[in-house]
């Protein structure tokens, strides 16, 4: 999918945010307080303004709700332009409401704010804009345009023209701020929503890959005394038959027996659920991890030597293995040739290094590295126009750290100095480094430990 079909897709996505039930129920609350307001203005305190007139317009906004219920579902999801429609709708007729009972001189204007803090938590930009403006021209026209309220006297209630504009200022000043940082929180939401869901359907296609794997390693493990049984008749067979067809049919079967146990066998490479293999030394973890991006046209060192003791034994979790993997595949994508994966241990922790021989992290995005959707490319390089969705960075970065996280790991990115050159190349240009860091009881796994039988796959997890 290209960023042109990506981005239509979020705006129609981001468009059927609102349900219309929801708009519904606050309008009703809306008319309801609107209804308390002018009949105790009017009675409790004894000014005098078109009542009748006013309680005409809240009765349109409760009209629309009771025809909007009729036409449709109580599921309807609006549109960007239904929705749009329907907030212009509300502030027009609270405008016209504010109109009608003094303009600005009623301290309710603030109320004007409120359709479009509901846009900017849900709508686009340009919505939201529509919105604003909207709102800012309704409420510089209340500010010259009313009819007063008025005493039993007669004589008009308004405020000193100072406050008033003053009043109109602050209004103008609260749509605008209030709109920007509603729409700043709403879109940092909406990112880490589709961030953290990238990161769930990561995590479950890896679980499955797993949980096939298994199932392939079980049978596998299953079928062999058969299989081996098989042959071994076979065998004797072709020793004990005089007659060559049947000889022949025989060594046939003798064939695909093997050829069963050779299927089988590459199959149960692909994943290891088994619980003899739900553990593996830290190496072949790693480079498991790294397989898939061996044969790019970079290469992948690794070095697990001088470390402290023997080579820890630790769980093959799908976290850990995809976490580590999106490290690996970052560091291809931009190294310019070489690739190295380094570990050590204590015995207290577990640390990995994936470094590569690129430019390195860009200097300003530093401390930003790990949040979803970065929009700066990683290096100051050509567009790549073969991909033109791919950023380079960003979303991937963050599912490895979150992954990574949800095993007990601390991940931190930055850029190689003179003491974090990768051991096997102490003279190469370094770049970009992503280390990881375990307590080492977190993920180690004690190869000591009873087993116990295999047991099937349960699917629920996934």
């Amino acid at each position: 999918m290209d960023s042109t079909a990506q981005g239509l897709m979020n705006r129609d996505v981001q468009g059927h945010w609102v349900r219309l039930e929801t708009l519904t129920r606050v309008r009703w609350l809306a008319a309801s307080g609107q209804v308390v307001a002018l009949l105790v203005t009017h009675f409790l305190f004894s000014l005098d303004f078109p009542l009748a007139l006013c309680l005409s317009v809240v009765g349109v906004s409760a009209a629309s709700n009771l025809l909007s219920a009729y036409v449709f579902p109580r599921t309807k999801r609006l549109s960007e332009t239904e929705a749009l429609l329907t907030l212009l709708f509300d502030t027009t007729q609270l405008a016209l409401l504010l109109f009608l009972t003094g303009g600005l001189n009623n301290p309710f204007g603030l109320l004007l704010i409120a359709p479009v803090t509901i846009a900017a938590t849900a709508l686009t930009l340009r919505s939201v804009l529509i919105l604003g403006g909207a709102a800012v021209l309704l409420a510089s026209l209340l500010a010259f345009a009313f009819e007063p309220l008025r005493t039993e006297a007669g004589d008009p209630v308004l405020m000193p023209d100072l406050f008033r504009f003053g009043f109109w200022i602050a209004l103008v000043i609260g749509i605008g701020f209030i709109g920007l940082y509603s729409r700043s929180v709403a879109a940092e939401k909406h990112a880490l929503t589709e961030a953290l869901l990238a990161t769930s359907l990561a995590l479950a296609r890896e679980q499955k890959l797993t949980d096939l794997g298994g199932v392939v390693a079980a049978a596998a493990h299953e079928l062999g005394t058969p299989l081996a049984t098989i042959k071994l008749v076979s065998s004797e067979l072709i020793d004990a038959l005089d007659d060559p067809d049947l000889a022949e049919d025989a060594r046939l079967i003798r064939e695909q027996a093997d050829r069963c146990r050779a299927i089988l066998r590459s199959m149960g490479q692909a994943g290891k659920d088994d619980l003899h293999l739900r553990h593996a030394p830290l190496e072949a973890v790693l480079q498991e991890a790294a397989a898939p991006h061996t044969d790019r046209g970079k290469v992948i060192g690794f070095d697990t030597g001088a470390a402290d003791g023997r080579m820890p034994e630790i769980f093959r979790r799908p976290e850990i293995v995809h976490g580590l993997r999106n490290l690996i595949q970052n560091a291809v994508d931009f190294a310019a040739s070489e690739v190295w994966v380094e570990a050590h241990w204590t015995a207290a922790e577990v640390v990995l290094r994936v470094i590569d021989d690129g430019p390195g992290y860009p200097p300003h995005l530093l401390a930003r590295l790990g949040e979803p959707y970065l929009k700066n490319r990683r290096w100051d390089e050509p567009r790549d126009e073969s991909r033109p969705e791919y950023e380079g960075m960003g979303l991937g970065l963050f599912i490895a750290k979150t992954l990574l996280e949800r095993t007990g790991a601390s991940v931190r990115f930055g850029n190689c100095t003179d003491r974090t050159r990768p051991r096997q190349a102490p003279d190469r240009r370094c770049g970009a480094l992503a280390e990881v860091r375990w307590p080492r009881r977190a993920i180690e796994a004690d190869p000591r430990r009873a087993l116990g039988e295999n047991t099937p796959i349960d699917k629920t997890k996934t």
